[in-house]
């Protein structure tokens, strides 16, 4: 009698195949294309939570963009005066505060508009004095 290790072949493949479960057609019920298929499914969702990050950000920056543009100062420029000012929000907050409330997200760019002045006049008195 040969040694066929069916307990745990048994328990690998019913794993694969209650993984492949509301997959279509053979690629639920075959073990060959369940396996295939899973396996598949896993590497493309190890990718897309990577994804998911950039996209998000990607999102946030469009909306806090979209909003700085409507406050008369591009990204950029906005993002450079918040750290003049020395005002720490993460993009996904200014991005929330864009989105729910126009009003604090303006006196946000008011703010950081005043620290891109007040360093743009500091610079030129400085070029004033070397000169």
């Amino acid at each position: 009698m040969r040694a066929t290790n069916n307990p745990a072949s048994r328990r690998r493949r019913k794993k694969v195949l209650k993984m492949a479960r509301g997959y279509y057609s053979g690629r639920r019920r075959l073990f060959q294309n369940a396996k295939e298929t899973v396996r598949r499914a896993l590497q493309y969702a190890y990718r897309d939570r990577k994804q998911k990050k950039r996209n998000f950000r990607m999102l946030w920056i469009a909306r806090i963009n979209a909003a700085c543009r409507m406050n008369g100062m591009p990204y950029s420029r906005l993002v450079n005066g918040l750290k003049l000012a020395g005002i720490e929000l993460d993009r996904k907050m200014l991005s929330d505060i864009a989105v729910n409330d126009p009003d604090g997200f303006r006196s946000i760019v008011d703010r950081a508009r005043t620290a891109l002045e007040t360093s743009r006049e500091k610079t030129a008195a400085r070029t004033v004095g070397v000169l």
